[in-house]
């Protein structure tokens, strides 16, 4: 049975790739530190479980020191100029679609035809990761079918991907650290302790106050943790359910999706949501990095108005 390990392998040993490939950068004069980091995020998807909870805590300290003492620097892969690209994305014309096209289609056969398979009584993928498994497998394929068409040197799609990674940095990591400290907060029970904390100092007597207090928390705690769904179990743990739902009567389907929305709103007016807000500044190098966040809080501070005056409106039947 294919489970999830194979895909971690799969990921693992890209990064490794590229940790290589950033090494023998001559040209790169930070080689070493880009080596580094691309190897210790290989090291945790290939070694992650077998370094016990000491070592991935070291790991991650160890990322997080390449990237705060400035060792990480772009690459200079021996690839096409952007004129180049250019050229060939000309010549090659609606080809080009062909490998992106791909990655749908072997998902959806993945899901639909491989998934109800078994060879011996086993299944022939793990039913729970179904999906990730079919988007690995449809990567590969894809870029089977795009060397195949396109006809590029066999190192071009590490040596492009080595570009595209060492352009985003360290951000790259940023949604996955994020969620992983959205699901530390809900174990250790921060919902309960922000929970008291509000009901202790901010009166909450009216269901106006209260829709406010979570809306607004979920917003504010999406811009702490980047993450509107690392958010969400902490301020509807704290606020959401024994407040508003439990003391006003709050229909909870309501309640839960528009707070989900608020903290959408405050995903659009964060850094720390790395992968919307600070990955596509870098992917077009526009000057500044921030560019996509203060073009976004005009539109997110009034939805984030409309969203609490909804759930006031529509959550509350009696």
């Amino acid at each position: 049975m294919i489970k999830l390990g194979a895909v971690f392998v799969l990921v693992g040993l890209v990064f490794a790739a590229y940790a290589v490939l950033s090494a023998l950068d001559r040209g790169n004069r930070k080689r070493f530190g880009n080596a580094a980091f691309w190897g210790l995020v290989a090291l945790s998807f290939l070694a992650g479980d077998r370094i016990g909870d000491l070592g991935n805590g070291v790991l991650v300290l160890g990322l997080a020191a390449i990237a705060g003492f400035g060792l990480l620097g772009r690459g200079k892969p021996a690839t096409t100029s952007p004129e180049a690209r250019r050229a060939l994305a000309v010549g090659f014309g609606e080809k080009l679609f062909a490998p992106a096209l791909t990655l749908p289609l072997v998902v959806i056969l993945g899901v639909l035809v491989l998934k109800p398979l078994s060879f011996d009584g086993q299944p022939l993928m793990d039913p729970k990761q179904a999906t990730l498994i079919s988007l690995a497998l449809a990567a590969i394929i894809a870029l089977a079918v795009a060397l195949v068409l396109l006809r590029q040197p066999l190192i071009s799609p590490l040596q492009e991907g080595r570009r595209l990674i060492d352009t985003i940095g360290w951000a790259a990591l940023l949604p996955q650290m994020l969620a992983a400290l959205g699901a530390v907060f809900a174990l250790a029970g921060v919902g309960k302790v922000i929970g008291d904390l509000v009901t202790g100092y901010l009166p909450m007597d009216s269901r106006f106050a209260a829709v406010c207090v979570y809306g607004l928390g979920m917003a504010g705690f999406t811009m702490i943790m980047g993450n509107a769904f690392a958010a969400f179990p902490v301020m509807t743990a704290g606020v959401g359910l024994p407040v508003l739902i439990h003391r006003f009567g709050g229909d909870p389907a309501v309640v839960c999706s528009i707070g989900m929305l608020c903290g959408f709103c405050g995903t659009l007016a964060t850094p720390l949501a790395a992968n919307f807000n600070l990955v596509p500044p870098a992917l077009l190098e526009l000057p500044d990095r921030y560019a996509v966040i203060k073009a976004q809080i005009p539109t997110a501070a009034p939805l984030l108005l409309v969203n609490l005056v909804l759930m006031y409106v529509l959550a509350f039947h009696r």
